[in-house]
């Protein structure tokens, strides 16, 4: 992992491996949103990122007398179908906590509020949904149900509106057509929180990340650098000499002339989360943990260090993050 600026934001259904055809595409996922306030310092920032799990705890220091309320925000990622071979990574099947969100002040759990809303074409479509008995989650099979349910009128509301796109499947006695969501959910916690003055409060909270995956890697194939997509990994992963030899060291042991024995996760993660506070992150601490010691990481960071089998750290000091993170995981498959 070596020291590389970090990669811009890459759309979620960004180029991905020709091998890679059983993939999943991964959601961009991030921290928390507060409204700007010049009183409140962010003392520290400590983000731990793993395919299992997301975790942040922030410590916060309101520099005024009096207390500081302000609103705070959880974007969840857009979900949008786009078509019926459409593969998004989703790592809970509640319709609304999706990401299996939580979150704690002062190490007391909090009580959110939440918001969603179907945006199709630019509008807002979230009562036209509602009043039809639809669910919001445009990948839930059950709201393609509801869908399928409505009378021939309705099909043609929500075709018109840009709601949905009819698809045909074989159902065994010949074709079906079937009413597909195409709307895009949005998916936003929030709450007030108080900042006492002269003091300090801990926020944290933590969920299950999107991960990409792709049943095989193609890096190490003979022709990956020719591919459209290796550009793309070697500067959103920073990916380096040791992790490429390694692949190659592990292709070779199997005699693989095509590629390696890595399946792929990948996550993408905001870095930036608003940079509302007043000033950068006094102490700010990144730990990935590639999740078993034979699988193998990359990731773009500065002085990256090994803190244990499987994890790997890196510290800031007065540090103001920018654009996106993404971590790369080759998973060691077993031998065939």
């Amino acid at each position: 992992m070596r020291t590389s600026a970090i990669a811009l934001a890459i759309a979620a259904a960004a180029a991905i491996p020709a091998l890679a055809n059983d993939s999943t595409a991964e959601l961009t996922t991030g921290g928390l949103i507060f409204v700007h306030n010049e009183d409140v310092e962010m003392t520290s920032e400590d983000l731990a990122i793993s395919a299992k799990e997301v975790s942040v705890r922030y410590r916060f220091f309101n520099k005024s007398e009096k207390d500081v309320t302000v609103l705070v925000a959880f974007p969840m990622p857009d979900i949008t179908v786009e078509g019926p071979d459409q593969n998004i990574s989703v790592p809970a099947d509640d319709p609304v906590n999706f990401l299996a969100f939580a979150t704690a002040v002062n190490d007391k759990p909090v009580t959110t509020k939440v918001e969603q809303r179907a945006i199709a074409a630019g509008l807002d479509r979230t009562q036209v949904l509602r009043t039809l008995g639809i669910p919001l989650a445009p990948h839930l099979a059950s709201t393609n149900e509801a869908l399928d349910r409505l009378p021939p009128d309705k099909w043609d509301e929500l075709l018109r509106i840009g709601l949905a796109e009819i698809e045909e499947y074989d159902a065994g006695q010949g074709m079906k057509k079937h009413l597909a969501a195409r709307w895009t959910l949005q998916t936003t916690y929030y709450w007030e929180q108080t900042f006492p003055g002269r003091a300090e409060t801990a926020i944290e909270h933590r969920y299950k990340p999107s991960v990409g995956g792709s049943v095989q890697t193609s890096l190490g194939s003979p022709d990956a650098t020719k591919e459209p997509w290796y550009d793309e990994y070697k500067e959103k992963y920073c990916l380096d000499f040791e992790l490429l030899a390694a692949v190659e060291r592990a292709r070779k042991a199997t005699n693989s002339k095509l590629s390696a024995p890595f399946g792929e996760e990948r996550i993408d993660y905001i870095l930036k989360t608003g940079a509302n506070w007043s000033g950068p992150i006094k102490q700010f601490r990144l730990v990935v943990d590639k999740g078993a010691a034979d699988n193998l990481v990359s990731f773009c960071g500065e002085e990256v260090k090994k803190i244990g089998e499987t994890q790997f750290e890196m510290k800031k000091t007065d540090y103001t993050p920018e654009g996106d993170l993404g971590v790369l995981i080759l998973k060691k498959l077993p031998p065939p």
